[in-house]
């Protein structure tokens, strides 16, 4: 797939290949928020490492953007292979496809439960979720279906600030975010044999991102559209310094973390034509940056 990255001092757009093979992959399965915008699902990244894949958040259709994926050929992300998810903050449009993380791959033949790792509360909402479908997972095990017993469990881990995942593939650290009156939020640190990973979640300017990223090779960060008209109402206003983060905070973040690569995504347009916020975060960011697309991969 080819990407299109944006060097603001040069003011010109630039064509760059997505890494491939065996190498460490970002797949962005959902670039969205709450607006019901048929091209943009909702947050949801997805590290492909060695043939595994980790997904971060799972907001609506993170199943079905993960099988367009697959169909792109990226196989790590058939159905079936979902079994991993790392959830930032619970925020309804970053969880709203756990449900479907959670069942449909099941349904589809995975074998293995669900491993989810994000903050507390999350067990509170799995077993809700369990609660819910409940019927369906008796129906679907016990009727002609036959499905299997084990691959609709989840196995939920609340976690704290620190390394909370380890495998052959990749090293996972958590650190906390700033994200509004939310007890806890949290972005992720990828480490992997050939790349570091950041992505920030959901959060205002905070030097956590700048101490995780600290010359990484990919940063992911959201960014919202102060033209919007929403923001000419004091309450907006103090909504969004207090929740997100806008093009000259990313720029200011950007420039003392030093990424390879900037990712800007879950942005939020403010109804806005996307070319918008491109233009101003060229003003404000002088190093390599693309505004990701659903199904893009860096």
């Amino acid at each position: 797939m080819v990407l299109l990255l944006v060097t603001a001092a040069a003011g010109l757009a630039q064509e760059k290949t997505a890494s491939a093979g065996t190498g460490t992959q970002v797949v962005m399965l959902g670039t969205g928020t709450p607006l019901a915008d048929p091209e943009r699902s909702g947050p949801a990244v997805a590290v492909v490492v060695n043939g595994a894949a980790y997904l971060v958040d799972c907001g609506p259709g993170v199943v079905r953007r993960a099988a367009a994926a697959e169909k792109n050929g990226i196989k790590a992300l058939a159905v079936d292979k979902l079994k991993i998810v790392f959830i930032t903050h619970l925020h309804s449009d970053h969880t709203l496809g756990y449900p479907d993380l959670i069942l449909s791959p099941w349904v589809l033949g995975r074998k293995e439960g669900l491993e989810a790792y994000g903050p507390r509360g999350l067990k509170s909402m799995t077993s809700h979720i369990e609660k819910a479908w409940t019927e369906d997972v008796r129906v679907r095990r016990r009727g002609l279906e036959q499905a299997n017993a084990t691959g609709y469990k989840v196995n939920v881990h609340e976690i704290q600030p620190g390394v909370i995942y380890r495998d052959e593939n990749v090293t996972v650290t958590a650190f906390p975010v700033r994200h509004g009156i939310w007890k806890e939020a949290y972005g992720y640190k990828f480490e992997t044999r050939d790349r570091r990973i950041v992505i920030s979640g959901d959060t205002a300017p905070t030097d956590e991102v700048v101490k995780a990223c600290d010359g990484c090779d990919v940063l992911l960060h959201e960014v919202f559209n102060p033209h919007g008209d929403e923001l000419k109402e004091e309450h907006w206003k103090e909504y969004f310094a207090t929740f997100h983060s806008s093009p000259a905070e990313l720029g200011e973040i950007a420039r003392r973390a030093r990424p390879k690569l900037l990712v800007v995504y879950h942005q939020v347009l403010e109804k806005l034509p996307e070319a918008d916020l491109v233009e101003q975060m060229k003003k404000e960011y002088s190093g390599n940056w693309v505004s990701a697309k659903d199904l893009g991969e860096y």
